[in-house]
């Protein structure tokens, strides 16, 4: 059943969101083609993910799990979510459709939060903790948020932004975490846990996530409340299966909506529990799995590579299932995990645009090499540059049109994404006969570096802070281990440096970055040139840096050409 007829009546006393969502003649084509996927016209994502599983399952059932110790129950967090919801509403004057961001590594007060402010009526803006200020103010900017949750080891960058802009000036910072009386923990303490969760729209504005590694300002993209349950109907409930006593653990961030849904969203409709963990390498990762009974397992190829490179992989024996997502997973690692444990990998592509994973296979469904098949409620095809349909082993740009889409907050770009009512994601694939899709390569210029998303012209422009640097470019360049990692070609106002001057400016370029940006972006490999490659029209050829990496050659004191 494809949309048809206006939205419903919004819920939202706040109206921003709704006042910017594209115009409709530039969404893409939204489909509901499977009974799961119709929706009442009222519905409250929170009130789905924790009213009902209590209501279903009882309060005592474990949601949220912590290596050290700490466990949430479903009726813990149900009290949680409401007494922040009450804080939300009553102490700062949300009302629905209002922003809340939310800047928290994965930890239970993360989630309540998150819960609260769907169930406030709210719109949550989610944010990893690892960005820095400068990569802040143009999410604040454009969402407009009036309070900000924040863990309290991350408060510098907001507060940075609350003091330098006027955009930020009636921000409300609430900490979470700390011992004073206006900390989230204890402003919840002194609420009752009782309250009615907003009658949303199905159609209302629940999330605003900004896409990672967007290249100068961010796009936002928009989901509704019934965008969160739609990925569970097409992902979580078809291809994880869970159920109370399952327990769920992911690498990535709830900021991420792989995280958010391999933690939140799947785990809570299910009456499962996510084990939560703020940071943790592959091997932390594998060891986690064996100690706290870990069944389901979400990360990126790069760890499960580590693990296996390490031997580890004992320790993932446990598992009934594991996701792979974030960049594409090798055959070989595929079928190591298969050969060793008898471990069939789900894989899939997933975009943040559509919130979650589209295309996947698991169990006897999934063929070797292949990222899967469109799953229950989508539909792909493969377009060329023209936006014509290519046949069976065609390779072109991969294009999909389901329940959810790409809507992008006020922005320009949603015409670039959304071709013919197409989603097109910037993934190059081909498909089969029997209609899988194998992926082949980025076609824009992002680097996927350990499953997260990196623009290189935004690392370009950290670079360039630095004050010997004249100018930079970027590039990705393969690694057996990341996928890709970051190769930065540098010209310096001195010249180019040689032998131990050459090794210590590249660190100090390297921890200039890491201050600048998040971390993991910083150039893991950074070259120095006389000058960069550019056209007639002064344009930085990336084709000649991707070039000059591809051949393995040096740049030494030459410029590349």
């Amino acid at each position: 059943m494809p949309l048809s007829g206006p939205l419903s009546p919004s819920a939202h006393q706040d109206t921003f969101t709704r006042d910017h969502l594209p115009p409709a003649g530039l969404w893409p084509t939204i489909e509901f083609t499977t009974p799961a996927l119709h929706y009442p016209d009222r519905l409250n994502a929170a009130t789905e993910l924790i009213d009902r599983p209590v209501a279903e399952h009882g309060p005592d059932l474990p949601a949220l799990r912590t290596p050290d110790g700490e466990t949430w129950s479903y009726g813990l967090l149900r009290l949680r979510a409401n007494q922040v919801a009450q804080v939300l509403t009553e102490d700062l004057g949300l009302v629905p459709g209002g922003r809340v961001l939310l800047r928290s590594p994965n930890n239970p007060w993360a989630v309540a939060a998150w819960l609260g402010v769907l169930k406030a009526g709210g719109v949550a803006v989610t944010t990893m903790a690892a960005l820095r200020a400068r990569e802040l103010a143009p999410i604040v900017d454009r969402t407009r948020p009036t309070v900000a949750l924040v863990d309290h080891r991350y408060t510098e960058e907001v507060e940075q932004l609350h003091s330098a802009s006027l955009t930020t000036a009636s921000l409300t910072i609430v900490t979470h975490g700390t011992p004073g009386p206006d900390d989230l923990v204890a402003r919840a303490a002194a609420k009752s846990g009782e309250f009615t969760d907003v009658p949303t729209a199905a159609d209302d504005v629940a999330l605003l996530g900004p896409t990672s590694g967007s290249t100068g300002v961010p796009k936002i993209t928009m989901h509704f409340h019934r965008d969160v349950l739609s990925i569970d109907h097409t992902f979580g409930r078809p291809l994880l299966g869970l159920g109370p006593g399952d327990t769920v653990a992911c690498s990535a961030p709830l900021a991420f909506t792989f995280g958010l849904g391999m933690l939140v969203v799947f785990p809570l409709r299910a009456g499962a529990c996510a084990l939560l963990t703020e940071s943790a390498t592959p091997l932390q990762l594998a060891e986690l799995v064996e100690r706290q009974g870990v069944t389901v397992l979400a990360t990126a190829p790069t760890a499960y590579k580590a693990i296996l490179r390490e031997g580890q992989e004992h320790r993932l024996a446990g598992l009934r299932a594991a996701v792979s997502a974030g960049e594409h997973l090798p055959q070989t690692t595929w079928e190591q995990l298969r050969d060793r444990l008898g471990l069939r990998v789900i894989d899939g592509i997933g975009a943040t645009e559509l919130l979650h994973i589209f295309i996947s296979a698991a169990g006897d469904d999934i063929r070797p090499g292949a990222t899967g098949r469109p799953l229950p409620g989508y539909r792909a095809t493969i377009l060329d540059l023209d936006g014509h349909e290519l046949g069976p082993g065609e390779p072109g740009r991969l294009a999909v049109i389901g329940p959810v889409g790409c809507r992008y907050l006020d922005d320009p770009r949603q015409d670039e994404y959304v071709v013919d009512g197409w989603n097109v994601t910037g993934d190059l694939f081909y498909r089969d006969a029997d209609g899988y899709y194998f992926y082949q390569a980025r076609s824009d210029a992002m680097i996927v570096s350990s499953g997260y998303n990196i623009g290189g012209p935004e690392v370009e422009a950290a670079i360039d802070t630095h004050p010997d640097v004249v100018e930079s470019g970027v590039v990705a360049k393969p690694d057996p281990e990341r996928g890709s990692v970051v190769c930065a070609f540098v010209v310096l106002r001195d010249g180019v440096p040689d032998g131990e001057a050459a090794a210590a400016k590249a660190k100090e370029i390297q921890d200039h970055v890491k201050q600048v940006l998040a971390p993991y972006k910083y150039p893991r490999d950074v070259r120095f040139c006389d000058a960069l490659p550019r056209n007639t029209s002064g344009k930085l050829q990336r084709f000649v840096l991707r070039r000059i990496v591809a051949d393995g050659e040096r740049t030494g004191d030459q410029a590349p050409a």
